[in-house]
């Protein structure tokens, strides 16, 4: 049954996706606030279909640790998921991607559209420069910037991998950085088809001050994500033992 809810909702999510990126093409000529709005309904549409066919529910916790704009987001990345449902969690995010994915047809033109900021990996250096040019940008905007510090997925209670660019950013963006933990992959596994019932729990963390040391911060930011993503994770399954035991890595 888990299997053939999980397997309903990915066809309903595609082509719930396919139903928003063509008949919203239009939007790709509206001003940009009208393109954001369309995608955080995408978002909310989603999630009420994985909540009626999967019985998935979201909740969302510490929305008074938020600073006033703009500021950047460093959240912990378990899933498909977050790279959707977190955008209606803020108020007019800018999300940090994978230059190839801005090159698609339709789904690349409306990230350029939304202003998110590409990231191309395999070019170093330089390619964060730019970055920073394009993050500067939307803050001087008055936008939020979201970006994953792991830069990809990682199971639930896998070792963290923080990669630098998070520090760049912090320093040089000189904005105060709120972290997020949540426990998405224990519902939207990373490669599995399995969809599974429950709450995810995205948490919002009190902000860390814009101005330390780029180690200071980065012990800092680890110190705080991980003991609360870890406690979200503990608290899932506590609550729903019927989770697939390969959602997650144990210590």
């Amino acid at each position: 049954m888990l299997l053939i809810r999980s397997l309903l909702f990915s066809v309903v999510f595609y082509v719930n996706t396919a139903v928003f990126l063509l008949l919203g093409s239009w939007l790709l000529f509206a001003p940009r606030s009208w393109a954001m709005a369309g995608l955080k309904a995408h978002a909310r549409a989603s999630l009420f279909w994985m909540r009626i066919i999967c019985g998935t529910t979201v909740e969302v916790r510490g929305r008074e640790n938020l600073p006033d704009r703009p500021f950047l987001i460093a959240a912990k990345h378990q899933s498909a998921w977050d790279t959707f449902a977190l955008i209606p969690v803020f108020e007019d995010p800018a999300l940090v991607m994978k230059a190839e994915l801005m090159k698609l047809p339709l789904y690349g033109w409306f990230s350029t559209k939304f202003g998110m900021i590409p990231i191309k990996r395999e070019t170093g250096p330089s390619a964060l420069r730019e970055m920073l040019r394009e993050a500067q940008a939307r803050l001087d905007d008055k936008r939020e910037i979201l970006v994953f510090p792991e830069g990809t997925r990682r199971l639930a209670g896998a070792e963290p991998d923080y990669k630098p660019g998070i520090l760049m950013m912090y320093d040089r963006l000189a904005v105060p950085c709120v972290p997020v933990a949540l426990n998405s992959g224990l519902f939207w596994p990373r490669n599995s088809q399995l969809r599974n019932s429950g709450t995810i729990i995205v948490e919002i963390l009190p902000p860390i001050p814009a101005g330390l040391k780029r180690k200071e911060f980065a012990q800092r930011l680890q110190d705080t994500i991980e003991p609360a993503t870890a406690a979200l994770v503990e608290e899932a399954v506590a609550n729903n033992p019927t989770l697939a035991a390969h959602t997650f890595k144990t210590p």
